[in-house]
């Protein structure tokens, strides 16, 4: 797969995706990157950390979070694309959900748009992503949690996100799938959904995990976000074994090189 100017393999190999949030209220590293020279900075070390690709984020999708325009998550990430653009080499995936910021961004240099509600949420979405023909990463989500199958039902949502990608001319080959652990779900359903991860590649696409400090490792562990490093690596580990493209983390290095060890072993499997 083709994201940017670097060719992923969509088996074989577990990628790392750091997380760059240019917001003021994001869960875990909010207000910390909200100056662009702070937003450069760290870019530059997530690189250095190892990571594959770098995510973009400019509106907090934390649980309870408040909505922000088009034009002020456009104020926050384009000056960001840009100046990140030409600092490092990296693909830039941007967290969004809104096609106006999504078409600004993929103007701005953005390869890949990483879209919480799998084209649900915006119908000229998928548009956008077909016209500019770049990668884009679709994740679970729904406005309710009234499933009569949870695993079933997961699969038949991520379906519908898939069979709106190919009405609109996405390319195939252009699409990863997100199983959306923390968002509508309890901490029951997303261990369930970490569980099921084998039966989402059955559905033929490379999956991107994103478990970074999330509630379920928390409320599994009993711990606050800071001290959840130890239980989102053992996750992103379950992930590697269970054929994730890729992870997306905060903590990149630590992930890189849990990966590394992982699949060292995995070779010889």
């Amino acid at each position: 797969m083709i994201i940017g100017n670097k060719d992923f393999k969509t088996s074989g190999h577990t990628y790392i995706m750091g997380i760059l949030n240019v917001t003021p209220d994001s869960f875990y590293d909010g207000n910390s990157y909200t100056k662009l020279d702070q937003a450069v900075r760290r870019a530059v070390a997530i690189q250095e950390e190892g990571a594959d690709i770098i995510d973009i984020g400019g509106e907090s999708t934390r649980p309870g979070y408040t909505m922000i325009s088009c034009e002020e998550e456009i104020e926050r990430v384009i000056p960001v694309i840009e100046a990140v653009k030409k600092e490092i080499d990296l693909p830039i995936s941007l967290d969004t959900y809104k096609a106006d910021v999504a078409r600004a961004g993929i103007i701005a240099g953005a390869d890949l748009i990483n879209d919480i509600w799998g084209l649900k949420y915006d119908e000229k979405m998928a548009g956008v992503i077909a016209d500019a023909k770049v990668a884009c990463c679709l994740m679970h989500n729904r406005k309710d949690t009234d499933y009569n199958d949870f695993v079933k039902d997961t699969i038949d949502d991520l379906k519908g996100c898939l069979d709106i990608a190919i009405a609109s001319g996405i390319d195939t080959d252009k699409i990863i799938l997100d199983p959306g652990v923390g968002f509508a779900k309890d901490t029951d359903q997303n261990l369930k959904v970490i569980a099921a991860l084998d039966k989402i590649n059955e559905l033929g696409y490379p999956q991107l995990l994103g478990v970074s400090r999330k509630s379920v490792v928390g409320n599994v562990l009993d711990i606050p976000k800071e001290e959840r490093l130890i239980g989102t690596i053992a996750l992103g580990v379950f992930g590697c074994l269970h054929k994730m493209m890729f992870l997306r983390v905060h903590d990149v290095k630590e992930h890189v090189q849990a990966i590394k060890m992982t699949e060292a072993v995995m070779q010889y499997m």
